[in-house]
């Protein structure tokens, strides 16, 4: 019994994965979606918090993706998410450009 309380105790905080241990968190709510986005150097990786129907979860990538934008203040790299286990949203993992090194930014 204690090590059923103690499963569900952990699986109902958000941890980054090994890769991302020391990264900072920040917590970001988008049209009522919570996520904890990690940031560490030029990765982002986002957790989603809320429980999101599967024929709900088309928009969820993009959300994640501005998630990461927003509480990093980076630019995400196009196309560089990638969920950390196939076709899931649950977790995902963004390159970023933090320097705007790789594109060129509008106001400049």
């Amino acid at each position: 019994m204690r090590a059923l309380v103690l499963l569900l105790i952990l699986c109902a905080c958000a941890s980054p994965s090994p890769r991302m241990l020391g990264a900072s968190r920040h917590d970001v709510r988008l049209e009522g979606i919570d996520f904890a986005v990690f940031h560490k150097d030029e990765v982002a990786e986002v957790v989603r918090m809320t429980f999101v129907a599967r024929p709900s979860r088309r928009d969820i990538p993009a959300l994640m993706a501005q998630a990461a934008a927003q509480a990093t203040g980076c630019e995400v790299i196009a196309f560089s998410g990638k969920a950390l286990a196939p076709r899931d949203t649950g977790v995902v993992r963004f390159d970023l450009d933090c320097w705007g090194a790789l594109s060129r930014r509008p106001d400049s």
